[in-house]
């Protein structure tokens, strides 16, 4: 007897081992574990959006405080109210003074400072004079509140002399570019009697102006007024932390010949450049405001604009 069976195959479906090749792509390379990166929900912006004021309030405060900073730490200008320093600063000339190079402290090797050398031209509050306090009455020449530009002469250990036709220091005369020149009015630029002046000799780092005539140790003027600071001494000697001063107007500057040496702390920076200058010696047009107007752009003198102190 014949029986039917019924056979039931059973198909097995091997798992698909291939895998599919993708473009190479350096985002996939770098995505984390090789997954595709999935898109975060937007994020809803938090309170209300600022108004336009407010964006302008706030960048004016934000500039003001690097304003300040800048003006505390880095930099800061100043006016040249006086001839002391003619020609080479002119009464008129704003300056910009880095405060960083002179840092207080010790000096890191990556950093712009280093220490005030002799030949530096420094900005400093004025210290006062001890010898003749009654000079410091005057409200333009208060101590502390008024401000100097001066050549460093001197440095701490120093021995300082002032000779007929040189300044001796340590026994050496100092190495200066002497140019004889006359003032012309009191705000105006000193005329040198020799036009242009004899070159500078090796060594000679700056000019410094004297009025024509007899050295001063000669001069009746000179032994009138005589320099306060050195009544009977022969010489000084610079202290610790101090420094001796005088401007390159030699004949008419009131500096550590007369009142003193220069404290470290009341030193300021050093004078970079002239970022703007006035001719204060030009005629003024008058009229109000619109000659003052007039005034500024043809009194300006462009040509100091940019000009190194040194």
């Amino acid at each position: 007897m014949a029986s039917n069976r019924t056979t039931d195959k059973t198909t097995t479906t091997e798992p698909d081992t291939t895998t599919e090749a993708k473009p190479f792509s350096f985002s996939r390379l770098f995505q984390r574990n090789g997954h595709e990166k999935k898109e975060l929900p937007p994020v809803k912006p938090q309170g209300p959006p600022k108004s336009v004021w407010r964006e302008y309030f706030e960048s004016a405060v934000v500039t003001v405080i690097m304003a300040l900073f800048g003006m505390t730490f880095i930099v800061q200008a100043v006016k040249v109210p006086t001839g002391s320093m003619q020609n080479t600063i002119m009464i008129g000339d704003h300056l910009l003074v880095n405060k960083f190079i002179f840092a207080p402290g010790k000096s890191l090797p990556f950093l712009p400072q280093r220490e005030i050398k002799r030949g530096d031209i420094i900005v400093f509050k004025y210290p006062g004079n001890p010898y003749r306090p009654e000079r410091d009455d005057r409200i333009d020449n208060r101590p502390i509140f008024t401000n100097y530009v001066k050549r460093v002469i001197g440095t701490p250990g120093d021995r300082i002399r002032i000779g007929p036709n040189n300044i001796y220091v340590n026994g050496e005369a100092l190495p200066e570019h002497r140019i004889t020149a006359t003032e012309v009015s009191q705000n105006a630029p000193l005329k040198t009697v020799i036009d242009p002046p004899p070159p500078r000799q090796p060594g000679e780092q700056y000019d410094v102006y004297y009025k024509p005539g007899p050295p001063d140790d000669e001069d009746e003027e000179f032994k009138r007024r005589e320099y306060t600071a050195f009544e009977g001494k022969d010489e000084l000697v610079v202290p610790p932390d101090s420094y001796f001063v005088m401007g390159d107007n030699r004949n008419n500057s009131e500096d550590s010949r007369f009142w003193g040496f220069v404290p470290r702390e009341m030193v300021i920076g050093r004078a970079m450049f002239v970022y703007w200058s006035y001719d204060e010696s030009a005629p003024e047009t008058g009229g109000g405001a619109i000659g003052a107007l007039l005034d500024l752009f043809k009194n300006t003198r462009y040509s100091r604009t940019g000009t190194l102190v040194r």
